[in-house]
């Protein structure tokens, strides 16, 4: 089954993600997560990439298509995959079509920019294994270091309340119109992104049919 995982920056698309991942026995792909690495790692990517995530803007179309373009080869997206985080833009969408993807379902998970602000002013991660967590949400074991690895946890600069913001400005310009794009194409279903995750997790089941 292909997925894509639609929706606001901190709607929780990447907690479902690794629900639904190991409900179907397929790869959760974040965009994000791999943008984040070739920026920290100074790769050629990372550097075209991090002007662009440092305003809160979008990484330009050609970098994340190609991206997205290698990773899907791999071979444990034969028996299909979820995308998080790509497309974001109306071009990318049509890249994917134009890839010859076919994608089965599209997750929008609706939430309001006051909750999100909320929620990722609250997030923290870990730069060690890639855990994430929230001080209300889903707090670490003691509320400082990872669970996983016991590294110190760390805020990230695209979670401070100010480029939450504009990335929800660029969000509802850039991104949402994909709303209509799926919905068209008969693929979108909605889901209530607010309350505990296993709440979130019920409506994402139900919404793909497993």
């Amino acid at each position: 089954m292909n997925i894509i995982f639609f929706g606001p920056p901190g709607a929780g698309k990447g907690t479902q993600a690794d629900v639904i991942k190991e409900c179907l026995g397929i790869p959760a792909i974040s965009t994000g997560a791999m943008i984040r690495d070739a920026i920290k790692n100074n790769t050629p990517m990372g550097l075209a990439a991090k002007e662009a995530t440092s305003k809160g803007a979008l990484v330009p179309d050609e970098v994340v298509i190609g991206i997205v373009k290698e990773r899907l080869q791999y071979d444990d997206c034969k028996k299909g995959f979820i995308l998080d985080g790509f497309p974001r833009t109306i071009p990318q969408a049509e890249a994917l079509e134009a890839m010859g993807v076919g994608i089965d379902a599209v997750v929008s998970f609706e939430i309001s920019d006051d909750t999100i602000v909320e929620r990722m002013s609250g997030r923290r991660v870990c730069a060690a294994c890639g855990a994430t967590y929230h001080t209300v949400y889903n707090p670490s074991k003691d509320g400082a270091h990872c669970d996983n690895c016991g590294t110190e946890l760390t805020i990230r600069k695209d979670d401070d309340p100010a480029v939450v913001k504009s990335r929800l400005t660029t969000y509802h310009a850039e991104t949402e119109p994909l709303i209509d794009f799926y919905d068209k194409r008969g693929k979108l279903r909605k889901v209530n992104a607010v309350g505990s995750l296993e709440a979130v997790s019920a409506r994402t089941k139900t919404a793909l049919g497993i």
